[in-house]
């Protein structure tokens, strides 16, 4: 129970949210990078706790929600062929393609299977050699290096019958692309502790000083949050803009050398399309040229796919912090978790789902409702 309990004290969120308010003396908003915070906030009703000053934006956090409709089309059109079979974490499973999903494509017969780690899908690969296997490789810097670990050990073990569709994303350039936005209203970041574990800080630095912003690398726990809150309410009213690590239990400043050195091996910087956002230069990864022939794009010629995102759907708006979700009008009556419009509404880590699931719709919650504590 180490590190969840502790982390959940409603007399130690008291004290936060006292200090919070003693410090606030003007407006402040505040964008938190990574969907699993936005969940405890929404969940914990934080951001209703808080002084009416301080205002928390949702950003990009989301790896399954930036996913272009274009790489989802790209899985479901590989994912339906006869000698795929097309390995998945569970959470993709239900986000909506242009006229599908891949729970469709199994029902009409694709072998999708549901797989707990890349490393899973590489044994289904030796265990069926005379088929394609193909692992939907999506995320932020925290699932990137297990998936290409899982290409490094292919090539090693000479499995000639896996490949990776990749995209990935990585958060700094998000950040950049946010605070050069027109419509920008950002003012300092909750960074992601998770993303910060693997990456480490060094990007953070000139962002904080260019745009001058604070950047407080934040757990996921609600006294996580409150703290992070806290630090960077205090920079703002101080006028500084540092780059502050909330999180030390889990985040060393230098990040993971090894798990950096293995995504430098496989894959190479690109730039990469965002759902709802468009391309973000150099904000992802793709294989390498030394591991093309593992990439599942390359070999099964899935180039010049085109889409439309549906009119009604207004998640870019949400992932790029304009609106909140319940201020879309599909939200919650044409689309909901059972008929999405898009993948905010069905992912795990979405805002349109953490806003459907916590029944805030626009409205005050009850007191057990805005708990910061479970």
């Amino acid at each position: 129970m180490k590190y969840l309990d502790e982390f959940q004290n409603p007399e130690l969120a008291r004290r936060l949210l006292d200090d919070i308010r003693a410090t606030v003396t003007r407006p402040w908003a505040l964008m938190e990078v990574c969907g699993g915070q936005t969940h405890t906030i929404i969940r914990h009703g934080i951001d209703q706790l808080l002084p009416g000053d301080v205002e928390l934006i949702h950003g990009p956090g989301c790896p399954v929600c930036v996913t272009p409709l274009e790489v989802i089309d790209k899985a479901l059109e590989i994912a339906s062929r006869p000698d795929v079979i097309f390995c998945s974490f569970g959470d993709m499973l239900r986000v909506p393609g242009s006229d599908r999903d891949l729970f469709q494509v199994r029902s009409r017969g694709g072998d999708v299977r549901v797989v707990y780690s890349p490393l899973d899908a590489l044994k289904i690969a030796q265990q069926n050699p005379d088929r394609e296997v193909v692992f939907f490789g999506i995320g932020f810097e925290t699932t990137a290096p297990p998936n290409a670990m899982t290409v490094h050990q292919a090539r090693k073990l000479g499995i000639p019958n896996f490949s990776l569709l990749v995209s990935h994303v990585r958060v700094p350039p998000a950040i950049e692309a946010i605070m050069t936005s027109p419509s920008c209203r950002v003012q300092a970041f909750l960074a992601a502790g998770h993303v910060c574990s693997v990456m480490g800080m060094g990007e953070y630095p000139e962002l904080a000083d260019r745009f001058r912003v604070p950047i407080v690398v934040t757990g996921f726990e609600p006294l996580d949050i409150l703290e992070g809150i806290r630090r960077t309410v205090r920079q703002l009213e101080r006028g500084e803009h540092t780059v502050d690590n909330a999180y030390p239990r889990a985040v060393r400043s230098e990040g993971n050398p090894a798990a950096q050195a293995m995504l430098a091996d496989v894959f190479e910087v690109t730039d990469r399309s965002w759902r709802g956002i468009g391309t973000i230069p150099a904000s992802g990864w793709r294989l390498s040229e030394r591991y093309r022939d593992y990439d599942a794009e390359y070999r099964f010629s899935v180039e010049g796919i085109t889409t439309k995102e549906p009119a009604a759907c207004r998640s870019g708006e949400v992932l790029q912090g304009l609106i909140k979700p319940h201020e879309c009008a599909a939200f919650g009556t044409v689309c909901t978790p059972r008929t999405p419009l898009g993948a905010t509404m069905v992912s795990s880590e979405g805002a349109c789902a953490a806003y459907y699931l916590y029944r805030r719709l626009g409205t005050t919650p009850t007191p057990q409702e805005a708990s910061p504590v479970v």
